[in-house]
């Protein structure tokens, strides 16, 4: 037997890592400098389809791969912005397209964002951000982003009038705007205008994996690990409760006052289970606390079960419920299903009673917890 070595035990790291990120072994060749662009045919989030004929006009046409969810291209969303308009009357077209299939992207990649990457999403991140440039979408078949080979997001692609690739790389070297030294996109983009050779025609990407469908097995994975995660529901009373909600934690906390008995409650649980999902692995926590009769504990956590509701769950230990209210919100005058959001110190962010739109939600999470990393 081979001796255990410090080499031995980062080989052993690092399959581990590749097994835990269902690192696909499909690889996707970026195309090469001096090569011409693929032809194209996509829809728009503005309700039109695009080729590359229509961009004819431009003298230089920058393609940028890109996502809604990835928080690198996010970081890069305003730079972007920026780079359509200083170059719109230059003669310069600027399109972003989508390379990845919304059913390969992770619950747990979702982190750093309030939606994902299906088209219908793309086209709510295209109104928030008022994106001044067409935005496509290619996560069905994929076959354009396979023609060029963008190897994360943001991918910039950048052709001249006789569209030969000339540049492919990052947009600049931080995606940290006060860190920038180097804007290598417009570098190349300036370089073609004047004639000039451009200084460095191939950069190192950085950003998050494109999301081949062939990692549509990680993302089903990902389901089947969390069904078998365990279950728990503790009885809470109401001293408890106000520690709760003074929230002298580190960590942004959601409540969900729910009971078994109220639909639209157990409706939105399958909402909270989501959202934990997403962005438990940073400084949040999701409570349930059911005001079922402490009797029906044993049915509160049947059903807790049956939504995969593996956060913090209590119930409350009192017939009476009209107290645990005033203690979770002192606004609150009865009625659930009531959710809150409390971020550390105490201070409520957000309040509602009844239903409440999970986009509104998680945009009210992420606004808190940054979209980028830090």
């Amino acid at each position: 037997m081979r001796p255990y070595t410090k080499q031995t035990s980062t080989f052993i790291v690092v399959v581990l890592l590749v097994a835990s990120i269902g690192w696909s072994a499909e690889q996707i060749e970026t195309l090469g400098i001096g090569s011409k662009a693929p032809d194209f045919n996509l829809p728009g989030v503005d309700g039109r389809r695009y080729t590359l004929g229509d961009f004819s006009r431009a003298d230089v046409l920058v393609i940028i791969f890109t996502c809604n969810h990835c928080p690198t291209a996010q970081a890069y969303e305003e730079r972007i912005k920026q780079l359509a308009a200083d170059y719109r009357d230059k003669s310069v077209a600027l399109l972003a397209i989508s390379p990845n299939d919304p059913q390969a992207v992770r619950l747990d990649e979702l982190g750093y964002t309030d939606m994902s990457d299906s088209f219908e999403e793309m086209k709510i991140r295209a109104e928030d951000m008022a994106y001044n440039f067409p935005y496509l979408y290619d996560g069905d078949d994929q076959k354009v982003s396979r023609a060029y080979g963008p190897q994360r997001t943001p991918h910039v692609f950048i052709f001249d009038k006789q569209r030969v690739l000339r540049y492919e790389g990052r947009v600049d070297d931080s995606e940290k705007p006060q860190r920038v030294k180097v804007r290598d996109a417009r570098r190349a983009i300036d370089a073609l205008l004047a004639g000039r050779d451009i200084p460095q025609t191939q950069t190192r990407t950085i950003g998050c994996s494109i999301k081949w469908s062939s990692k549509r097995e990680s993302a089903k994975k990902s389901f089947e690990n969390w069904a078998k995660e365990p279950v728990t529901l503790e009885e809470i009373d109401l001293k408890a409760v106000e520690k709760l909600v003074k929230n002298d934690s580190e960590k942004l906390r959601v409540i969900h006052v729910w009971a078994s008995w109220s639909n639209p409650s157990v409706e939105q649980l399958a909402d909270c289970v989501t959202i934990n999902r997403m962005y438990r692995r940073r400084d949040f926590e999701m409570i349930t606390i059911s005001i079922d009769s402490p009797k029906r504990k044993g049915e509160v956590l049947s059903l807790l079960k049956r939504q995969q509701a593996s956060c913090w769950n209590y119930i409350y230990d009192s017939e009476d419920e009209y107290p645990l209210m005033a203690a979770v919100d002192k606004n609150l005058l009865g009625g659930i299903p009531y959710t809150i959001i409390i971020q550390p110190g105490g201070e409520v962010l957000y309040r509602r009673l009844g239903i409440v739109d999970p986009l509104e939600l998680k945009k009210t999470i992420v606004g808190y917890l940054g979209r980028y990393y830090k």
